[in-house]
């Protein structure tokens, strides 16, 4: 299979996620926006889309940002889903694919930084893809938004701050609001970035202090997230092989 990746920050990095491109003999293409990197014109060659998360929203414009254009972003995502690609979109990447499809973003109840544990519903914990995430699993967080619902979109995964933390929009196209991509690096590289760190944790109850997040052991999270991705990989390659 090859993964295409969009990359809005540094800091942003795809972590757990390239891991696994890595260890599955997979390819990997990027779109690194910080840097000026295109998107994608032509999608052929993509199997699965893979749109990162950053401090940006999907109301974010050009003259707020200059190296993100979320319109084009939309598009992009919009054009792989009709095209019968897997989508995942992280974060700032849920929200956008929730807006291609026709739903619009909104504010979290809460901001949430660090690691708090989210709650499978029912519909998740009997969904082939998410089952073996078990009734809760600590994941990483680093939002203050979520992903908007379609009429068909199902909520896969909860937690006490957001209402939408894993929203299922098709059998091939996914909203985590949540980043279980995070590894050491990538939390360091987060930690650095987030300067307000030390004092948001005093006034926000789901942000952490940067050595409580540093402490956790995220190869557990990573390894469900593995998971994941090998079955929602086989259902791309069946669905592929109907056509």
């Amino acid at each position: 299979m090859h993964i295409h990746f969009v990359i809005h920050e540094v800091f942003e990095a795809p972590g757990a996620y390239l891991e696994w491109v890595q260890k599955r003999n997979h390819t990997a293409s990027f779109s690194r926006v910080y840097e000026n990197q295109p998107l994608p014109e032509a999608i052929d060659p993509i199997d699965m889309l893979i749109v990162m998360g950053g401090p940006q929203s999907p109301d974010t414009t050009l003259t707020q940002c200059a190296h993100f254009d979320a319109y084009a972003e939309i598009n992009l995502i919009k054009k792989c889903i009709t095209a019968g690609k897997a989508v995942i979109g992280i974060c700032l990447g849920a929200q956008l694919t929730g807006e291609a499809l026709g739903s619009k973003y909104e504010h979290s109840p809460e901001k949430e930084i660090g690691v708090y544990p989210i709650q499978l519903t029912e519909t998740g914990l009997q969904h082939p893809a998410f089952k073996h995430f078990g009734v809760s699993l600590p994941v990483g967080h680093w939002h203050n938004d979520m992903p908007g619902l379609t009429p068909a979109s199902k909520i896969i995964a909860t937690s006490e701050g957001c209402p939408r933390q894993i929203v299922e929009y098709t059998d091939l196209v996914y909203g985590f609001q949540c980043h279980m991509e995070f590894n050491a690096e990538v939390i360091e590289a987060l930690i650095a970035s987030e300067e307000a760190l030390p004092a948001l944790s005093t006034t926000h109850r789901f942000v952490q202090q940067p050595d409580e997040i540093r402490s956790y052991d995220f190869s557990e999270m990573n390894e469900k997230l593995f998971q994941f991705l090998d079955t929602l990989s086989t259902e791309y390659m069946r669905s592929r092989s109907h056509l």
